[in-house]
């Protein structure tokens, strides 16, 4: 049973633990259970598995929604526990989130052995909370710690459609997709799913900078709410012809095979993809988190050269423009980062919690 529920940072590895399970056991039946209020009622049906809900609220919230969180969780646990029952469990799953801490309690007095995976750098509270009443935790980062479980750092589960990519062998259908040639350098920005105003302005501040040029592209995932915002300052752009401005990439395998250097956040979902397409990168981490958790996130990149960090406030065309450039116009140097991503990759995160998750499965029938 997992509890994969939200937001996609905590359902898409769940999705991957799931293909990783069934790929080691065909016969492993698995259900998902999750809250009415995130996103996978709609993911995770639509990828063909079976959902159960509870009645759980987030922690987050002031006033009388604060104090209804006790009331709430007791009654997530209890309906979590019937479902365990009910399903006959050996094993449950917690890929983190408020979602996930009725399920891990419920195992606790089920009997059940329960898993919990953190894939920030940084604790969540949740997962926090939920460790008091669990044994074990899966790590995405190696310096994430937490105390008195046993503790394994897995890393951050991808799909197989991302882990087994292939960048020789993507890179001439991904550059041909982008309208590209050999002589032209792409360079790929995205600030996630719902864009970052910080990065779009700064890939208009590069299409400014490198107006005369005509030997790189930039391919702009400006977001859903800022896309328009965006389109518009690009007609007055003296470089607006250097810009591919796209609402959303079907491909992304294509995108990160045609680039040659990219700009990020630091989400975990996004640097353990970065580290396993081998993808050269600056990272421009998120600047509102509570403990810095994207800076954390960036650390094991940065540490084995596979990436650049930057600073929000500090990412403007004149800061991270010359990195670029330097980069671009040395493929030495793009090696070397290449393959400090690829020392920093676990493409196996997804394999090895399933193999973790089967063995505490099998002790408990």
């Amino acid at each position: 049973m997992i509890a994969a529920g939200g937001t996609g940072g905590h359902i898409y590895p769940g999705l991957a633990l799931a293909e990783a399970i069934t790929e080691a056991r065909p016969d492993a039946r698995i259900l998902f259970v999750g809250t009415p209020r995130g996103l996978e009622s709609e993911l995770i049906p639509a990828a063909g598995h079976a959902l159960n809900l509870y009645d759980m609220v987030q922690f987050a919230g002031q006033g009388w929604r604060k104090a209804i969180v006790p009331l709430s969780l007791g009654r997530a646990t209890f309906q979590a526990r019937s479902i365990l029952k009910r399903a006959g469990a050996d094993v449950a799953v917690s890929m983190g989130g408020y979602s996930g801490i009725p399920l891990i309690m419920a195992a606790r007095t089920a009997g059940v052995p329960s898993l919990i995976h953190e894939p920030g750098a940084v604790p969540g509270k949740a997962n926090l909370l939920a460790a008091r009443f669990g044994n074990h935790v899966a790590t995405s980062f190696p310096q994430t710690r937490f105390s008195g479980v046993e503790r394994r750092h897995i890393g951050y589960p991808l799909r197989q459609a991302m882990t087994a990519f292939d960048r020789t062998a993507l890179r001439p259908e991904g550059r041909a997709t982008h309208g590209l040639d050999e002589s032209t350098a792409m360079v790929l920005v995205t600030g996630g799913s719902q864009g970052a105003r910080s990065l779009n302005q700064l890939a208009l501040g590069l299409a400014e900078r490198w107006a005369g040029r005509d030997d790189v592209r930039i391919v702009l995932k400006a977001g859903a709410r800022n896309h328009e915002v965006v389109e518009t300052e690009l007609a007055t752009n003296p470089g607006a012809h250097l810009v591919e401005l796209v609402r959303y990439i079907d491909r992304m395998d294509h995108a990160y095979a045609a680039a040659d250097i990219g700009v990020f956040r630091a989400g975990a979902g996004t640097v353990a993809e970065l580290a396993v397409v081998e993808l050269p990168s600056v990272l421009v981490p998120f600047p509102h988190d509570e403990h810095d958790e994207q800076v954390h996130n960036a650390e094991p990149l940065v540490a084995s050269g596979g990436a650049i960090l930057v600073r929000d406030h500090e990412a403007t065309a004149d800061r991270v423009g010359p990195l670029l450039e330097e980069r671009m116009a040395d493929p030495a140097l793009l090696a070397a980062m290449a393959k400090g991503m690829r020392d920093s990759a676990r493409p196996h995160a997804a394999a090895d919690l399933a193999a973790w998750a089967l063995d505490l499965a099998e002790a408990h029938q």
